[in-house]
């Protein structure tokens, strides 16, 4: 055996030797935990029909599944061994349906699952999920949007956009999770009222019927 490959096998040993004894980490998993909207005070809204919602977009950079940070508004980092549990898109989705099921705008919410024939379709868009390090402190950044497409004329009836941003007090994890959150609720919250706004418009007037001739 030559002096060189004796070398190489001493020091493949000494990583070994020095791996074995550090510790190892693994990844912690974190979802998010938007608290249930109110139900609403009275059961006097006229419904606009039937809506079902599709699954919400995300940012392409959301969905390789570490939780992400910006240390300059043009920079994007991840952390190695927080994840999410579950696709974020996916979280924001069901938390938009229980809100718009618990608001009473819609006589039926439901998953779109490409079979039944609602009267409208609700899209939208998870834009930002991230952990802000710059300007000062620590802050979380949400930015959602959506649309409301009327089935009958294929027409967009509404669009809103929506974005929270607040600061963390504690720099932990858990803390940033949390407070992401909280934005993802406020701004589910932001988007569903400017939707209730616009009810009285004629856009968002309930489905008829063509009239029979």
């Amino acid at each position: 055996m030559t002096k060189t490959l004796v070398l190489a096998w001493a020091l493949l040993a000494a990583l070994l030797t020095a791996g074995c004894g550090g510790k190892i980490r693994y990844p912690r998993y974190h979802t998010l935990a938007v608290a249930p909207a109110p139900k609403p005070a009275g059961d006097d809204t006229q419904s606009l029909g039937t809506v079902a919602v599709r699954k919400f977009e995300t940012a392409a950079y959301l969905r390789q599944g570490r939780i992400a940070y910006r240390e300059s508004p043009n920079e994007v980092g991840f952390y190695e061994y927080d994840r999410w549990a579950a696709d974020p898109g996916l979280a924001v989705t069901t938390a938009v349906i229980e809100a718009l099921r618990s608001s009473g705008q819609f006589s039926l919410v439901e998953p779109y699952d490409g079979h039944d024939k609602p009267d409208y379709i609700l899209t939208g868009r998870l834009e930002r999920l991230d952990e802000i390090d710059y300007g000062g402190g620590v802050q979380v950044e949400v930015k959602i949007s959506a649309h409301l497409i009327n089935l009958r004329t294929a027409s967009t009836v509404w669009t809103g956009n929506a974005g929270q941003a607040s600061r963390v007090e504690t720099r932990t994890m858990d803390s940033v999770v949390a407070e992401m959150s909280r934005g993802v609720e406020k701004c589910i919250g932001q988007l569903l009222a400017n939707m209730e706004k616009q009810r009285a418009g004629e856009a968002l007037s309930t489905p008829r019927e063509s009239p029979r001739r």
